[in-house]
C-alpha cells in the first residue's frame, strides 16, 4: 500500500472513532470512596459488594439461571433477610398479581364451570416467613420435622396480594384449584390456616397422596394438572413461587411465577 492511501485509511478510521464514540457501551468503575463501604440488613453488616453479588444471585434464582441449589450462599443471608422483610418482596409480589389479573380479565369465562386457575400454597397464598426467620431464611439446611411441626400450627399469613388476587379471580368467575406438596396427613390444618388467612370457597384443595411419594413436584404436578384437563377444566392461569409448581405438561396458558430466594424445589 503506497504512503497516500495508508494515510487516508488512518484518517477514515480516525473519523469513525471520533464520529462515534458511544457505539460500545462504556461501564465505569464504582467510586467506592463516594459512598459507605457498608450496609446494615436487619442488624447484620453486609459489605457493599456481597450486596451487588446477591442482588444479581437473586436475580439468577428468579429466572432459573441458578438451576438446582439448596441453600443461599452464606454471604447472602442478611439481604435475603432484609429482601424478604421490606418493601421490595412485597412490591414483587404486587408486580405479579397485576399482570396476574391483567390476563385474567382477557378470558371470557364460559360460565360452565369449566374455567380453572391453579395456585400453590407456600410462599403463593400463604408465606412461611415466621419459620424461615427462625431458621436463617434459607441458610440452613431444610429440617422437614422442624418445618412440619410449624404447618401443624396452621399460624402463617397470608400473601396480601395473592390474597387479592384469589378473591378478584373467584369473582371473574374462575374455579380454583389449590395444589401444594404438602400431604395427605396435613390437609385438616391446611384447610384450617387457609380459611383463617382470608381464603375459602375453592373448588378442591390437591396434596399429596401414598402413590405421589418420591415423585419430583415438577412430574407429581404435571400429573395433577392433567388429572384436572381430563375432567375437562381449561387451565388459564397457574400461580407458584417454584418452576417445578409451572413447568413439565399439562401447564397453564399462562404461568406467573412469584418470588422465593430462600428455597429450590425440583
Amino acid at each position: 500500500m503506497d504512503s497516500g492511501r495508508y494515510v487516508a485509511v488512518l484518517l477514515i478510521f480516525s473519523f469513525i472513532s471520533t464520529a462515534y464514540p458511544q457505539s460500545v457501551i462504556q461501564i465505569r468503575p464504582e467510586n467506592h470512596n463516594s459512598v459507605a463501604s457498608n450496609l446494615i440488613y436487619g442488624g447484620r453488616r453486609v459489605r457493599r459488594d456481597d450486596s451487588l453479588y446477591c442482588d444479581s444471585w437473586r436475580l439468577s434464582v428468579e429466572t432459573n439461571d441458578a438451576g438446582e441449589w439448596s441453600q443461599i450462599p452464606s454471604r447472602c443471608q442478611g439481604f435475603v433477610e432484609e429482601y424478604m422483610t421490606g418493601d421490595r418482596y412485597r412490591s414483587d409480589s404486587e408486580v405479579v398479581a397485576d399482570a396476574s389479573l391483567a390476563f385474567a380479565k382477557t378470558i371470557e369465562v364460559a360460565g360452565d364451570g369449566k374455567d380453572a386457575w391453579v395456585f400453590d400454597i407456600d410462599e403463593t397464598l400463604l408465606s412461611n416467613l415466621p419459620y424461615y426467620e427462625a431458621h436463617g431464611f434459607g441458610s440452613e439446611t431444610f429440617d422437614e420435622s422442624t418445618f412440619d411441626d410449624w404447618v401443624d400450627l396452621a399460624e402463617a399469613p397470608a400473601l396480601p396480594a395473592s390474597l387479592r388476587l384469589y378473591r378478584e379471580l373467584k369473582q371473574l368467575g374462575f374455579k380454583i384449584f389449590l395444589l401444594t406438596g404438602r400431604v395427605e396427613s396435613q390437609r385438616n390444618t391446611t384447610d384450617k390456616n387457609l380459611l383463617n388467612a382470608g381464603y375459602s370457597n375453592w373448588e378442591r384443595l390437591i396434596l399429596r397422596g401414598s402413590s405421589d411419594t418420591g415423585k419430583l413436584a415438577i412430574v407429581y404436578k404435571s400429573e395433577k394438572r392433567k388429572e384436572l384437563e381430563d375432567e375437562g377444566y381449561t387451565i388459564h392461569g397457574s400461580s407458584g413461587d417454584q418452576w417445578s409448581d409451572l413447568w413439565g405438561f399439562a401447564v397453564a396458558t399462562r404461568s406467573f411465577k412469584l418470588p422465593n430466594p430462600m428455597y429450590y424445589i425440583a
